[in-house]
């Protein structure tokens, strides 16, 4: 922000008018499968175990290993009952390489290896009793944070990553405010931390926001509004503020 107020990028002034809109910040991940979660999860409490030491019964390394396959066929081939049997294998044999190092936990000494071995058990528990179209979905064992967002889009309904709020200035263009929110939030909601991450990079609070309609309902008393749409007739006062 410096940079850009000393270079003549940005005025001032026009940091008091900014234009506010959310996006989605993709993250690097694998469609989220149920039949690929399971399988990853297998592999990497296999890979704890062997860390650690510990002799598992059985791995299911194959066998998970061709079900995941098999699981990719049948969804292709559109045999749902064939793909849904051989999902709940793949679901039991995870389960069973979970019991089995649970029930070697305490022979585990205390350390960080224990410690990430119980998060991994805990993580990989709330995975295997996690509902089809339950809320607070776990869609990547490694970003457990990803949420799914619909966007509308023709080309990709979904998107995987985390919500993120961009605010530029409305001259020039010049991004003054890039805040991140956990979870799905409406983006009504999101407008007046966004301001408020504003105020803070600027010292300066913006008079006037600009926002689409997806915004409608967003609580926000300090800060003109304006939504796009809204007014089918612009005033005098609107084409002087704009």
């Amino acid at each position: 922000m410096q940079a850009g107020q000393k270079s003549g990028a940005i005025n001032d002034n026009s940091i008091k008018r900014v234009v506010v809109d959310t996006t989605t910040m993709e993250k690097a991940i694998a469609y989220p499968t149920d039949s690929l979660l399971y399988e990853r999860a297998g592999n990497q409490l296999v890979t704890r175990a062997q860390e650690a030491g510990v002799e598992l019964r059985q791995s299911y390394a194959r066998f998970a290993l061709r079900l995941a396959l098999q699981v990719g066929r049948y969804a292709r081939a559109k045999q749902v009952k064939r793909m849904l049997k051989a999902l709940k294998r793949q679901k039991g044999y995870t389960g069973r390489v979970l019991r089995d190092l649970r029930r070697q936990l305490q022979d585990f000494s205390e350390g960080p290896l224990r410690d990430r071995i119980i998060a991994k058990l805990a993580l990989v528990s709330y995975l295997l009793h996690q509902l089809p179209k339950g809320a607070d979905k776990i869609y990547a064992l490694h970003e457990p944070e990803v949420e799914c967002i619909s966007k509308g889009k023709a080309r990709v309904r979904y998107e995987f990553g985390c919500k993120v709020s961009l605010a530029t200035a409305l001259d020039e263009g010049f991004v003054v405010c890039m805040r991140s929110f956990a979870g799905n939030p409406y983006d009504g909601h999101t407008l007046c931390p966004a301001l408020e991450q504003v105020e803070i990079l600027t010292d300066r609070r913006p008079y006037l926001a600009v926002v689409d309609r997806s915004y409608r309902g967003h609580g926000e008393n300090r800060t003109r509004v304006l939504i796009s749409a809204t007014r089918p007739v612009l005033t005098r006062k609107l084409i002087a503020d704009l």
